[in-house]
């Protein structure tokens, strides 16, 4: 009988390392392209990205399918990030700071009115405009007179000390009741409520507040805060009211709509 022959040994494949490293090393390179390419944000460069990582898995490249990592891109569109706060203008600072002002001069304006306000014959308001102060004329004024009396005089005064230490323009403002004046003095509302006002702006200036920064204005019954319907509302409408002008209000400035007012002629 013959001998049957040993089938050959097989050998042990030491090179099957070489599949788990080539895996490696195109998941490594892999890694490195996505890293490269979200280090900037554009667009284009993504989906060139997309576009090889997809041929690169469905075949290997090759020298007819090169891939396209080194096409020239445009430059990378990088977003600047928003500063988280925006820095202040000049302009901005000087209405922030008039702002303060105002509110600071309501505040004294308050103390030293504080009993007329708690008794709810003077008002203090303040808006865009300036600071607003509404005094009842019962307070200052005897019925159909222009005369300040003596106790509204004292209050006026503690009022001008403060309004003196602002540059802040001054308009006082007289107003009256619906019921005609017929009197050698006040023909009318509007001398009353002019003659009114002319009264608290002379005691201002007497007290400190510069003339030059005062106007007074009669507005007669034509600007009621409520309706002329009984005494009750007619002794609400009769008041002055004290308007100091913002600063930055009365800077803004005028842009004429046509025409203009021709020079006056000079004096020889």
């Amino acid at each position: 009988m013959r001998r049957r022959k040993k089938p050959p040994e097989e050998h042990e494949n030491h090179e099957r390392w070489l599949v788990s490293y080539a895996d490696f090393i195109t998941l490594l390179f892999a890694f490195f392209v996505v890293m490269y390419a979200i280090s900037s944000v554009n667009e284009g460069k993504y989906r060139v990205l997309s576009d090889s990582l997809v041929n690169a898995f469905k075949s290997p490249p090759t020298a007819d399918q090169p891939l396209h990592l080194d096409q020239p891109q445009s430059a990378p569109q990088r977003i600047t990030p928003a500063p988280l706060h925006k820095p202040e203008t000049e302009a901005e600072r000087k209405i922030k700071k008039q702002t303060e002002d105002m509110r600071q001069m309501a505040q004294d304006l308050l103390k030293v009115l504080a009993p007329l306000v708690k008794d709810n014959r003077v008002k203090i308001t303040q808006s865009l405009r300036g600071v607003t102060v509404e005094i009842n004329a019962s307070v200052l004024f005897a019925p159909g007179q222009a005369t300040l009396q003596t106790e509204s005089e004292k209050a006026l005064t503690a009022v001008a000390h403060v309004l003196a230490q602002a540059p802040n323009r001054i308009q006082v403002e007289g107003h009256t009741d619906d019921l005609p004046i017929n009197t050698p003095f006040y023909p009318s509302n509007w001398e009353l409520s002019s003659a009114r006002a002319s009264s608290v702006v002379r005691l201002f200036a007497a007290n400190g507040v510069a003339p030059e920064r005062m106007v007074a204005i009669g507005y007669a019954d034509n600007r009621p805060v409520v309706p002329n319907t009984d005494n009750a509302s007619r002794a609400r409408n009769r008041r002055v009211t004290i308007l100091i002008i913002s600063e930055v209000q009365d800077k803004a400035k005028e842009i004429p709509i046509a025409g203009a007012l021709p020079e006056a002629p000079q004096v020889q």
